[in-house]
């Protein structure tokens, strides 16, 4: 069964963008590590994108999105959560879903198959999702500017512990953080009990 999991950079102290939704200060980042070995790598994004079979977002990420004028995702079904008519873009597969996430859940791990389902952001919809017990994994990758203010990573409380699975720093200076949400590995369970 598909994973879904939330996948971004956020700045050291927990945003994932500036307050107007900008990620200049991500997009401009040069920075190094004053570590040596074999452990540091370049970065994770093609290595995660190769297991991944669907999307979901929300309406200022897409809208970031289509600002680049390219659509990076070809071939990949992305469900755009919105409650406002927007323009889709050539190339891409954009099924615009309104209301409540858990419906929606269930159309996008059947979409991705034996791959995994991919949370864009923001964080007001991996907020909803994560109240609803949607995400497997978080894979943050914490970016070593300060931003002061900015868009949340999550727009809410978490309730879900999080159990940390994996550390691995960046040439660049950033470091990957992954975690588990502990109630995935009880949701795992019980559907294993319950398929027999």
């Amino acid at each position: 069964m598909a994973a879904t999991r939330y996948y971004l950079a956020q700045s050291l102290d927990g945003y994932l963008a500036e307050v107007d939704g900008g990620i200049d200060w991500l997009e401009d980042y040069e920075g190094e590590a004053e570590l040596a070995g074999p452990d540091l790598i370049d970065g994770s994004y093609d290595e995660f994108i190769a297991g991944i079979g669907a999307l979901a977002m929300g309406s200022a990420t897409y809208e970031f999105v289509l600002g680049v004028g390219r659509w990076p995702y070809a071939g990949l079904p992305t469900w755009v959560f919105t409650s406002r008519r927007l323009p889709t873009m050539q190339g891409a597969d954009i099924r615009f879903a309104n209301g409540p996430v858990a419906p929606h859940h269930a159309h996008m791990t059947a979409a991705a198959g034996d791959r995994d389902v991919w949370l864009v952001g923001g964080g007001d919809l991996a907020w909803q999702f994560a109240a609803d017990g949607l995400i497997d994994e978080l894979i943050l990758t914490v970016v070593p500017v300060v931003l002061g203010s900015g868009l949340p990573t999550f727009a809410g409380r978490l309730t879900d512990p999080l159990v940390l699975t994996g550390v691995r720093p960046f040439r660049s200076g950033m470091v990957e953080l992954r975690y588990r949400f502990q109630g995935s590995a009880e949701r795992s369970n019980d559907s294993d009990e319950v398929g027999g």
